[in-house]
């Protein structure tokens, strides 16, 4: 990799504690997500460590970060290969076109949904995008927590917003509802477009609130 391109990328998580850097990479996987969800595609992206996976093909592995210029045009490319793509929670990608391990089928739900449901434990993120629905669906420690609808208008520019959410939902906010809540009546809209399952309405209304002042 160029040192002018580390030194770019380095610019931007330099000095930044570890959680504020994950947020940023959720930022930029978000981001894709959507975009890919708009064109009608699937992916399941996993931001985290500790990832049970094997390779469905045999590829090399090229050295990029989120952060790189250009690097969300090539991430988009290979996020819609067949299997799962793994990102560090430093943003650097550590693999892509992957089967998820031990597994368990989820009654009414693909094979993706299980999927990001078992790579999301450990204090992982799964962001799975639905080619059927043009959704994006996050999981977090297992648990169902978010859907985005990507053909809301403006969407893409509450992408800090809902990664703030994610990180809070670690605190213990939001995630309260096991996996089997997937069903939209039970969550809590207060962005259009976006669903929050699990915390209560005031826990969530306040911190989008302070989210929105900052």
């Amino acid at each position: 990799m160029p040192k002018s391109k580390i030194k770019k990328m380095n610019a931007k998580t330099k000095g930044k504690k570890p959680e504020e850097v994950v947020k940023r990479v959720e930022d930029v996987i978000l981001k894709i997500a959507i975009e890919i969800a708009k064109h009608g595609e699937g992916a399941l992206f996993v931001i985290g460590e500790k990832v049970s996976y094997a390779h469905l093909i045999k590829h090399k592995i090229k050295k990029v970060n989120v952060f790189q210029n250009g690097a969300e045009k090539l991430l988009k490319g290979l996020a819609v290969i067949d299997g799962a793509m793994i990102i560090s929670p430093k943003g650097e990608l550590v693999d892509y076109g992957v089967l998820i391990k031990k597994t368990s089928p989820f009654l009414g739900y693909g094979t993706r949904h299980a999927a990001a449901i078992t790579a999301s434990k450990n204090n992982n993120v799964s962001i799975l995008v639905s080619e059927e629905e043009r959704k994006v669906k996050v999981f977090k420690n297992g648990r169902y927590i978010m859907q985005i609808d990507a053909l809301q208008k403006n969407v893409t520019k509450r992408v800090s917003s809902i990664s703030e959410m994610l990180e809070s939902a670690g605190a213990g906010v939001i995630g309260t509802v096991g996996a089997a809540t997937l069903i939209p009546a039970l969550g809590i809209t207060l962005i259009p477009g976006i669903i929050v399952f699990g915390g209560s309405y005031y826990a969530i209304k306040s911190l989008i609130e302070g989210t929105s002042k900052n």
